[in-house]
């Protein structure tokens, strides 16, 4: 060996799960269809390890050939992106990790494309293959191009702003009255809980546009500090803790003048504006919810006067669920929604249910002149299960047509003949995405996605009398006469988390753990989606039916494979932190360790739209609270069992379960002399993306469960 060669050693799971940030580098996303089905428009970074992504454009006409439309590193002159407040908080709450072009928005034709790249102003001519700068104050937030592709809106300082496609003629539209106020951005419940990261939209004619203006002086401050480095200020965060004040929330019309009408709804009863729809299909249609969730109106705004008219009205003694691409308008001009109606989640059309309980929904991917497109898993009333599986169906008035093929999750984006469907299985890495026009295969689109080093023997059956949907992984090269395994519980457990799911890579993580010597339960009880709203709504008032699932699984699967109920360890992040710690505190019979990350211990803590759906609020149900959260003494309530180790994991920088939560539930385990760890993570929020911090934070979890079920020895 020369002195310029170096020895080659083989990446570990951990370093590759962390350097391809889940190994979804290189995986083209973000699909977006042209109207004449001749361009494809998509997000990919060029290699499996790339953080930044650049935009794309798959050309269908003749020869399908893709080209790249805007390189992050030719628009910076390889300078690095720096990135805004605003914009990092605005990635936060989409778990956005990588960067370059990660998003953007295009106009009706799919010919321009507008997108912000280092607080700066960019568009594309998707066409013609170029892109330029366009000057703009920044730090610039979605800019958004207006359907005719003349303008792009754009938010910068709080402030909406419009320019010229050409770049003249920039100027704010609305501008805010003080430092509480901000227009055309998604305060921190639409962004984090709602499913809502918009703040404006265009008018389909291209003349104004709706834009919410959020006010947020009565909402609490929280301060987050950096404890590693106390010459800097804390962080200032209004965070709107359960039982406390939202942001006050407001919808305006406004023309490209600046003239602004409001839009007129009673906000006092209906104050989250969850869903805002602009086509040429119809009025704009609102989605506005009670603070309970249990009431919520379709309505639509006249632009000219700001008025409101309710177009239908839902009520739900439990909660009301919501759910992507609804509402909408079908072309002729009827709603479009998805409802809980006789104990199934089914697609309502006008005034007619045209799903049945066969299908559990998921979302409204695409409405078309005669059919909707839609993603859902199997419901209550399948014949044969599904488990984890989720197809896309064409829903008509004559019947539903499945369009996915196979075990797997898909998913699908659709412009008039073209639909993109993208699938991932259960027996093979990574996604395949097939460009169809009328069902035929025209395209597929590349992926660069690193092949992991190790391969997930993932076995995917229901346990237990409620017919639990679960995931059970081995030892790679596990023998029957290896005798039982320790056991791994690797739940998130939780409302909106599902983890059981018919696909390769998100069981490589569990697949890991499993060949470090344990047997591996990946367990969906009540409370996650995918079964029907009665399953996720059993949780209401209290969350222990999600630990009594895991259970039930556990001691079910034990029936049929090699598992040692003596020596059982539980992990979780976030909703799955808070469980894995209920666990080794309610039942230490069960349970004989846990590694907790993130745990919401106390749920005062948490915020109003996420914890008050399942828990009402503080100052209804204090006892609620009590009983469901680990740092009171109903949390830590236990059996005379012997007190179990816990490791706590937390990052100091979280601002959506933040460091109080750990901090609490630590004093209060020390107090009660109960044995736990914390493993702080300096400068970490809720999302681990520093690839030394995630591969180490998984081999300290190893080391902990090991020590802790004394395996080490």
């Amino acid at each position: 060996m020369t002195s310029t060669q170096l020895p080659s050693f083989p990446l570990s799971f951990p370093r590759q799960y962390a350097r391809t940030q889940r190994f979804t580098l290189g995986v083209p996303r973000a699909f977006t269809v042209s109207p004449d089905g001749e361009r494809v428009v998509f997000v990919r970074s060029s290699s499996g390890t790339e953080r930044s992504h650049a935009l794309w454009v798959l050309d269908l006409a003749g020869e399908a050939r893709e080209r790249l439309a805007a390189d992050p590193e030719t628009l910076l002159a390889g300078a690095a992106e720096e990135l805004s407040a605003e914009e990092r908080a605005r990635r936060e709450r989409s778990r956005e990790g990588s960067g370059g072009i990660v998003t953007y928005a295009v106009d009706g034709a799919v010919e321009l494309a507008a997108f912000a790249l280092s607080g700066r102003l960019f568009t594309a001519e998707l066409r013609a293959g170029t892109a330029r700068e366009l000057r703009a104050p920044g730090p610039v937030i979605d800019p958004r191009p207006s359907p005719d592709g003349r303008h792009v809106a754009y938010v910068a300082g709080g402030s909406l702003r419009v320019t010229g496609a050409d770049g003249e003629g920039d100027r704010a539209l609305a501008e805010p009255e003080d430092a509480h106020t901000t227009y055309g951005l998604a305060e921190f419940v639409a962004a984090e809980e709602m499913g809502r990261s918009r703040g404006f939209w265009w008018s389909p004619e291209s003349d104004r546009l709706l834009v919410a203006r959020a006010h947020d002086r009565a909402v609490r401050r929280w301060w987050i500090s950096d404890p590693a480095h106390p010459d800097r200020e804390p962080q200032v965060v209004p965070y709107p803790a359960a039982g406390t004040a939202n942001a006050e929330v407001r919808l305006y019309v406004v023309d490209l003048a600046g003239e602004r009408t409001e839009v007129e709804w009673d906000r006092e009863r209906y104050p989250y504006l969850a869903r805002v729809h602009w086509s040429s299909d119809g009025a704009p249609l609102l989605l506005v919810q009670a603070r309970d969730q249990r009431t919520q109106l379709y309505l639509a705004v006249d632009p000219a006067t700001g008025a409101t008219r309710t177009v239908h009205a839902d009520e739900d003694p439990v909660w009301l669920e919501l759910l992507p691409g609804v509402p909408a308008w079908t072309p002729d001009g009827r709603l479009v929604r998805i409802a809980d109606e006789g104990g199934a989640r089914v697609l309502a059309v006008g005034d007619r249910a045209l799903t049945s309980a066969v299908l559990h929904l998921r979302a409204v991917l695409d409405v078309g002149e005669d059919d909707v497109l839609v993603s859902a898993s199997a419901g209550e009333e399948r014949a044969e299960p599904e488990t984890g599986e989720i197809h896309v169906y064409r829903v008509a008035e004559r019947g539903v047509e499945r369009v996915s093929e196979g075990a797997g999750v898909h998913s699908a984006v659709r412009g008039g003949a073209v639909t993109v469907l993208v699938s991932a299985r259960p027996d093979a890495p990574g996604s395949v995405a097939r460009v169809l026009r009328d069902g035929a295969q025209v395209a597929v689109v590349a992926s660069y996605a690193e092949t992991p080093v190790l391969s997930a023997g993932v076995r995917l059956v229901e346990g237990g009398a409620r017919r639990i949907p679960c995931a059970v992984l081995l030892p790679s090269g596990y023998t029957e006469g290896d005798g039982p395994l320790p056991v791994l519980m690797d739940p998130y457990g939780g409302p909106h988390g599902q983890r059981v799911v018919a696909a390769h890579n998100p069981h490589l993580t569990s697949q890991w753990f499993a060949d470090q010597g344990f047997a591996v339960i990946v367990a969906d009880g009540r409370g996650a989606p995918g079964r029907s709203p009665g399953w996720e709504k059993a949780i209401k008032n209290d969350l222990t039916p999600t630990l009594d699932d895991q259970i039930e699984a556990l001691h079910a699967l034990a029936k049929d494979f090699p598992l040692d109920l003596g020596r059982v360890a539980i992990r979780g992040w976030s909703y799955g932190g808070y469980l894995a710690a209920l666990g080794v505190l309610r039942r230490p019979d069960v349970f004989h360790a846990a590694v907790a990350g993130a745990p919401l211990s106390d749920l005062r803590l948490y915020d109003t739209h996420y914890t008050e759906r399942y828990l009402g609020t503080p100052q209804e149900s204090p006892e609620v609270y009590a009983a469901n959260s680990l740092v009171t003494d109903d949390g830590l309530s236990a059996p005379e069992e012997p007190a179990r180790p816990m490791m706590i994991i937390h990052g100091l920088a979280d601002d959506n379960v933040v460091m109080a939560h750990t901090l609490r539930l630590s004093s209060a385990l020390l107090a009660a002399g109960r044995p736990h760890e914390v493993l702080p993570l300096t400068g970490v929020t809720h999302m681990t993306p520093q690839e030394q911090v995630a591969e180490n934070v998984l081999l300290l979890q190893v080391d902990f469960l090991k020590r802790a079920l004394g395996l080490d020895r």
